[in-house]
């Protein structure tokens, strides 16, 4: 009886060491997926979540994903990218346009009026980074996803139809262009993240803000302005961003392990992101129609003089390049080939 207890009590460890080995192979390696929006927000829920999700599973649970929302890990937007490079989180979500400068040739689908469709230009982002930003711009990190927001538009607290209208009008802007944009119209451009926006609108600090409709309801826009312009045609600006993963994680996996983040990265991701991020505008835009607000839609024939009013943009933005080396020219001629290429073919 002895021997048989002592025989069962080390099967018993073994297997108790066996079930030990197997749940530390199950959970290899862990990644913090920092971001600035609220868990519930649509990127987060539609995007983040599923690409976090799709890479739990194909790693059969060898890696895991720890989501840290509303920069839950400390620090303000702005230094997410930095927070990537030097490993406080192994994966951000972020707003390019928040290290303003620092990635110059993603600021080519920012210009405003240059994109008719998210998953056109989330695909020609992500084609132009390989072939200019990786080894450059983005050299300090690695980089899984590039893409853009659907249409950029004004939610205020009273109506705008034309440039005149934001005379003297304190508005937000998301990016160096975007503040550009909103000076040219006579508007004074106040640059905050986006999670900024909302106590901004309810304490009077700005008169409105431009974001686009997916991102309105997390922030809770409807309720604190009752205006919202909109444009048919080409957006009136878009933003970028990207899913980056600090390089040192990304170079010590597995080889197995990287190509579950290499399946689930790169050109589909980045036109499922933008996609995504865009279709989510139509429900949010919902809100604000049940709510009874005042949605001002700009035709494309009305927008011309929107269109000449920010016009110097482009000039001015090509010299920039200029002076860092770049042809701005080129990359213009380029994102919208790509983008007609991309359109051409879905």
């Amino acid at each position: 009886m002895t021997n048989r207890r002592n025989l069962l009590g080390i099967m018993g460890g073994v297997a108790l060491a066996a079930l030990t080995a197997t749940s530390a192979l199950a959970q290899e390696v862990t990644l913090r997926l920092h971001q600035f929006l609220p868990a519930q927000a649509n990127v987060p829920r539609l995007v983040l979540d599923v690409w976090a999700d799709n890479v739990e599973r194909d790693s059969g649970g060898r890696i895991k994903v720890e989501r840290y929302a509303a920069m839950a890990l400390g620090g303000t937007p702005p230094e997410l990218m930095d927070q990537a490079i030097d490993g406080v989180a192994d994966v951000v979500w972020t707003v390019v346009g928040y290290t303003p400068g620092r990635f110059p040739s993603t600021e080519v689908f920012e210009l405003p009026f240059m994109v008719s469709d998210a998953r056109a230009a989330s695909y020609a982002y992500w084609k132009m980074f390989e072939e200019h930003m990786r080894d450059g711009e983005f050299a300090d990190v690695h980089i899984l996803g590039t893409w853009v927001h659907g249409p950029g538009m004004f939610h205020t607290n009273r109506p705008v139809t034309t440039p005149a209208d934001l005379q003297g009008m304190k508005i937000r802007g998301g990016s160096r262009l975007v503040n550009q944009l909103l000076e040219l119209t006579g508007a004074e451009p106040v640059g905050m993240p986006v999670p900024a926006v909302s106590e901004a609108l309810s304490k009077g600090v700005i008169d409105g803000t431009t974001i686009p409709w997916e991102v309105t309801a997390a922030l809770k826009v409807p309720e604190l302005v009752q205006n919202h312009t909109e444009f048919e045609g080409p957006a009136l600006y878009n933003l970028t961003f990207v899913l980056a993963m600090n390089n040192d994680v990304y170079n010590g996996l597995p080889d197995d392990l990287k190509a579950v983040i290499d399946q689930n990265s790169g050109l589909d991701f980045s036109v499922f992101a933008g996609g995504t991020q865009a279709d989510a505008d139509g429900p949010a835009r919902q809100i604000a129609v049940d709510m009874g607000n005042n949605i001002i839609t700009v035709s494309e024939a009305d927008a011309q003089v929107w269109r000449d009013t920010v016009a110097p943009i482009y000039d001015t933005w090509i010299a920039e390049m200029e002076t860092k080396g770049i042809d701005g020219q080129a990359l213009i001629d380029e994102a919208r080939a790509l983008m007609a290429e991309y359109e051409a073919n879905n």
